[in-house]
């Protein structure tokens, strides 16, 4: 719902502002995509120092620790929550419907776009939880698996998404300044 929001808005300020054909406001989404894959650089600077040493036990988010005993409503609201407030979201989010903007779509194909976008950013959340919901207990063992992998090397994991996505935006970012 947050990606649909954020996206949204920034579509629709985008296309009012005449994305596709302004060079004023194309230069602006431009910064703002250079800016916000800066920003994932930054992040990726800040969270590979803070790995665990090797064979050290990795600290759990407090958020996570009580995850597996919500109930689903609880659940669902944490993941409202935190699809929300990542900024890591909130940027992809507002890249995605400014860059939609420059295309010049109709209204209707802009609409669909966003629906398609959402639709695969929700995937990593929708995927598991189906999983989960429709493979038993062997769907539940490896996602305990899956889990503890990604608890120990949660870091080395977000340094890299963070790296590619900083470079991807940056890489967007660049062309229509050139």
């Amino acid at each position: 719902m947050a990606l649909a929001v954020v996206s949204g808005v920034a579509y629709s300020l985008a296309d009012q502002a005449n994305a596709a054909t302004d060079s004023t406001t194309t230069d602006s989404i431009a910064w703002g995509k250079i800016l916000f894959g800066v920003l994932f650089l930054l992040l990726a600077a800040r969270d590979y120092p803070s790995r665990p040493a090797p064979g050290a036990e990795p600290e759990m988010p407090k958020w996570m620790a009580g995850i597996d005993a919500l109930r689903p409503g609880k659940a669902l609201g944490l993941v409202l929550l935190l699809a929300g407030v990542n900024p890591k979201n909130l940027m992809l989010a507002a890249a995605a419907g400014s860059g939609l903007a420059q295309l010049g779509l109709s209204t209707t194909d802009a609409v669909v776009s966003l629906i398609v976008f959402v639709i695969i950013a929700s995937l990593t959340i929708a995927g598991p939880v189906a999983y989960y919901l429709l493979g038993g207990e062997t769907a539940k063992a490896r996602l305990d698996e899956m889990k503890d992998w990604l608890d120990l090397h949660n870091n080395a994991v977000m340094t890299v998404l963070f790296l590619v996505l900083g470079a991807k935006l940056i890489a967007d970012g660049l062309p229509p300044l050139t």
